[in-house]
């Protein structure tokens, strides 16, 4: 199981949404009252309205020609469109130079501040990888006095008394011991003597950051405050950054730069320091960011094993008391209402990378994968549960003793055994070309090897009985796991074997270098199925979603898979609305309990 950590580790800390297309077209096999789908629909309509027009919006514009790749320039700010909120936590992206919301972030961040000045940030769109970068560096004391003074001219304003010169001794000095750890990375001083450093940086600053007002001795005094008084100026200098080498502009976007610094005796992520690691001298090496994968998703994330499930989750901008529980310092040390949350939907179809078993390699663009010993498992990143839909896969290498299973199965066909092994899942084996299901084997085609490419169609008639709306697990806890939260769902087997019914017409046929094979399976299992894998040894298969297949099918009633990516978005996006719309008035955070 995965960390147990449900806790927010400071009253802001909390992840991002990333907003969702919010169009379908097919709800009428749900249960849903009419007019709640009305309803629905409404909302529906706006959303998708305001998101089209801010696609439309002009790409790469930039006024000081420092900044320019990736940057956008739209209106508003942050994923979920809302402008700024000074009571909470905000970071400015390096590229598009919009300000986001700490709660609209999917990576969760740790200890901050408002007002910071001592980090780099890149956002989610205009990251190559799909994922935001963030990094806290060590604050100098200068800066910590500006977010220091920052942060009590709003407290002050919040209060109902705006005031902007405050006491080094009662005001700056205390804030600054109260937030250390969130202000900066250095470790907190265990003497005083930082007392006359603060002292030191706001005299040493005064006419260039700060203001200063002598007085009378009282203690109180001398009062200091900002020379530029606006609270929405206070940002990192990326121009800085860049020109001091610490960032570096690239045809991917702004990036960690090389930064030449006094010794490489400091270790680096990632292991070896390289020769001459811990000599001293003036020799700099390249600092390199961590490594993130190219589609998106967490490289260390919790496996779907042991009877549970995990599912990538992120903020929901549409959640109801989504501010007040961002701004509420009540939280901190609670669990987190699963509702405030929604499922992530990739936006392309991959190679799952939680749902396979860990010891097969998935290659970093996850369209191929390697075997390792016995026979075990991978899914795709998406289902299908009605329609005629199609995938490829090729063999690249296919070494003596090693064989695949290849085929179609539910979510909860065994990942440490061959595909067909139960009854959730149906395969076509290389050896022989034998057809699986329930462990038995039946003659069905020639065998297939190395060179070979595979079509896969699944025809899936619709049903009454099945509910095509998918699961929100609004109602599931949240786990937190290297930074990330996610939704935690019991194995439901016996339930699942229990209602499983076949579905009438519904056949799956499959495809060698463009020849069917004819009908593999007939009156299947109704249910959500997955492109699946299962490989022994070291056999390696690439797959192939469209839309450009080798062999495209010529019925036109079918679909790649690819086009699932889209619809499941929109699928989704309808069951999230569907369920905060059912449930509206009962979602409180005062009546909040696991």
């Amino acid at each position: 199981m995965a960390d147990r950590d449900t806790h927010r580790s400071d009253p802001d800390a909390a992840s991002k949404p990333l907003v969702q297309s919010t169009v379908l077209e097919e709800n009428q096999k749900s249960d849903v009252k009419p007019e709640v789908l009305s309803e629905v629909s409404k909302v529906v309509a706006a959303d998708d309205k305001k998101q089209i027009g801010s696609d439309n919006d002009n790409n790469n514009s930039n006024n000081n020609g420092t900044l320019k790749p990736h940057q956008v320039e739209r209106e508003g700010n942050c994923y979920c469109g809302k402008e700024r909120n000074l009571n909470i936590v905000e970071l400015l992206c390096a590229s598009c130079l919009r300000w986001y919301h700490e709660s609209c972030i999917g990576y969760q961040l740790g200890k901050l501040v408002p007002f910071m000045m001592n980090y780099f940030f890149v956002c989610k769109n205009c990251s190559p990888t799909g994922l935001e970068n963030f990094k806290k560096n060590q604050a100098t004391f200068p800066q910590m006095c500006v977010t220091a003074i920052g942060n009590l001219m709003q407290a002050s304003v919040k209060e109902g008394s705006p005031r902007t010169m405050f006491s080094k001794e009662r005001d700056i000095i205390p804030f600054i011991d109260s937030h250390w750890e969130g202000m900066t990375t250095m470790p907190r001083r265990v003497t005083q003597s930082w007392h006359a450093t603060i002292h030191r940086a706001l005299a040493k600053d005064v006419g260039t950051l700060f203001v200063c007002e002598e007085g009378t001795g009282d203690g109180a005094h001398p009062l200091f405050g900002l020379l530029a008084s606006e609270l929405t100026q206070i940002k990192p200098n990326y121009e800085a950054m860049i020109r001091g080498g610490h960032l570096k502009v690239t045809d991917m976007g702004i990036q960690h730069g090389g930064v030449k610094g006094r010794s490489t005796k400091r270790k680096l992520p990632g292991g070896d320091q390289g020769p001459g690691a811990g000599k001293k001298g003036r020799g700099g090496g390249e600092v390199a960011a961590p490594k993130l994968p190219a589609h998106g998703y967490p490289l260390e994330h919790p496996y779907n094993k042991d009877g549970y499930r995990y599912i990538l989750a992120e903020p929901d901008p549409h959640a109801p008391f989504r501010q007040e529980f961002d701004e509420s310092s009540d939280w901190a040390g609670k669990p987190i209402p699963g509702w405030l949350y929604r499922t992530l939907s990739p936006s392309s179809v991959l190679l799952a990378l939680h749902d396979r078993a860990p010891q097969l390699r998935i290659s970093e663009d996850r369209l191929a994968v390697t075997g390792e010993k016995g026979y075990c498992m991978v899914r795709a990143t998406h289902a299908v549960s009605r329609g005629s839909w199609y995938w490829e896969a090729t063999i690249e290498e296919m070494p003596e003793g090693s064989a695949t299973r290849l085929g179609w199965a539910q979510e909860y066909a065994n990942l440490q055994a061959p595909l067909g092994y139960d009854k959730f899942g149906y395969s076509w084996r290389s050896r022989k070309g034998t057809r699986f299901h329930e462990c038995r084997g039946k003659h069905y085609s020639s065998g297939y090897g190395e060179g070979d490419t595979l079509g896969f169609l699944i025809v899936l008639p619709e049903s009454p009985e099945i509910n095509y709306i998918p699961h929100t697990y609004k109602d599931r806890p949240l786990v937190k796991f290297k930074s990330h939260l996610y939704y935690e769902e019991k194995d439901r087997v016996t339930e699942s074997l229990k209602a499983l019914r076949v579905l009438p017409g519904s056949k799956l046929i499959f495809y060698k270098n463009g020849v069917s094979q004819n009908v593999a399976f007939c009156d299947i299992y109704g249910g959500h199925y997955f492109p699946t894998l299962s490989l022994h040894k070291s056999a390696t298969v690439s797959v192939n979603f469209g839309p450009n297949f080798k062999y495209p099918l010529s019925d036109t009633q079918l679909r790649g898979m690819y086009e699932k990516a889209e619809e499941a978005i929109c699928e989704q996006t309808m069951a999230d609305l569907l369920y905060l719309t059912e449930n509206e008035g009962k979602l409180r955070l005062d009546t909040y309990c696991m």
